[in-house]
């Protein structure tokens, strides 16, 4: 029997969820500090859309001003992979995808005021029914760990806030064009960046003139092209033949697919009490409550292409 479009889209999205997925457990395997680490990323694939004529018809077809909007959208992107690999690196790649699944949560938060549509005390709700999770992921998480919490904490708040302006401004540029501006400013402001990063966080800091080793090399080139190009692209075709409500279910799957890999790849069960995964179950479940408090929005080419939480930035 032929498989439909809609089954053959839903599995399509469930594997782009899968590599997404990915990106947290890559970015622990990669032995960069996170400066270099996104500044390889983001280059790698800028230069693989700079092949892509599309991308090129898309920028002589854009304002300057809109242009200049995406570009200040992009440094913030690039300072919510920062801080999401900086996570991982300060804590596990567990903790990285649980603390980017508050996303979700922020956004219920900002998007009202940034879009200035009326808040909702439903997603209020949603606020509220989080925070025992967050208070049981902090306390079952091992001391050391918890400074990759608080800057886990704050790349969800950053998705939250370019999601929301994203949103703005999407009907206004080619998905693929508007990946390449973003991503393409975010290492410029990186570049800038560096040179102060060991006086503002030293932590993250690295040369971004060093090229990476040949097992460095690799991971990132599957990080760029594997786990953000290949399902930027299938997900545009998947999401044609999706009702925005199982959108949403599915790209909130992202987390959950991450802490499995980590902890079968890993090991990082061993790290974490249960206390920590009690909490995640709590978040997960008020992240997958959201789609039931209204009509979910559909899902935005953009931030499939920018955002480590696809459902987040919704």
């Amino acid at each position: 029997m032929a498989m439909t479009d809609t089954r053959k889209a839903f599995l399509q999205i469930h594997f782009c969820v899968v590599l997404w997925g990915f990106t947290a457990i890559l970015g622990k395997m990669i032995s960069l500090p996170a400066l270099p680490l996104v500044w390889w990323r983001l280059l790698i694939v800028v230069a693989a859309l700079a092949l892509v004529p599309r991308v090129w018809r898309g920028l002589r077809a854009m304002r300057p001003r809109l242009m200049l909007a995406y570009a200040g959208i992009g440094a913030l992107v690039a300072l919510h992979w920062l801080t999401f690999y900086g996570a991982i690196k300060l804590s596990n790649a567990s903790v990285g995808a649980t603390c980017i699944a508050l996303g979700t949560v922020f956004v219920a938060m900002i998007e009202p005021w940034l879009t200035n549509t009326r808040f909702s005390k439903r997603e209020l709700a949603l606020g509220v029914l989080v925070l025992p999770g967050v208070v049981l992921v902090v306390g079952g998480v091992p001391h050391g760990m918890r400074a990759g919490i608080a800057v886990g904490a704050l790349s969800a708040f950053l998705v939250a806030i370019f999601g929301s302006l994203n949103k703005r401004l999407v009907e206004h540029g080619d998905p693929l064009t508007v990946t390449a501006l973003e991503l393409g400013a975010g290492a410029i402001v990186l570049t800038a960046l560096a040179p102060l990063m060991p006086l503002i966080f030293p932590a993250f800091a690295g040369d971004l003139l060093v090229v990476p080793g040949t097992r460095d090399a690799l991971l990132l080139l599957g990080l760029s092209l594997a786990c953000t190009l290949l399902p930027f692209t299938l997900s545009l075709v998947a999401l044609r033949h999706m009702s925005a409500f199982a959108q949403q279910l599915a790209v909130n799957l992202e987390p959950v697919y991450a802490i499995a890999l980590a902890a079968l790849l890993l090991g990082e069960q061993r790290e974490l009490s249960g206390q920590f995964y009690l909490g995640v179950v709590i978040i997960l479940a008020a992240v997958f409550i959201h789609p039931l408090l209204g009509q979910p929005h559909r899902l935005q080419p953009e931030l499939l292409g920018t955002s480590e939480s696809k459902g987040a930035a919704e």
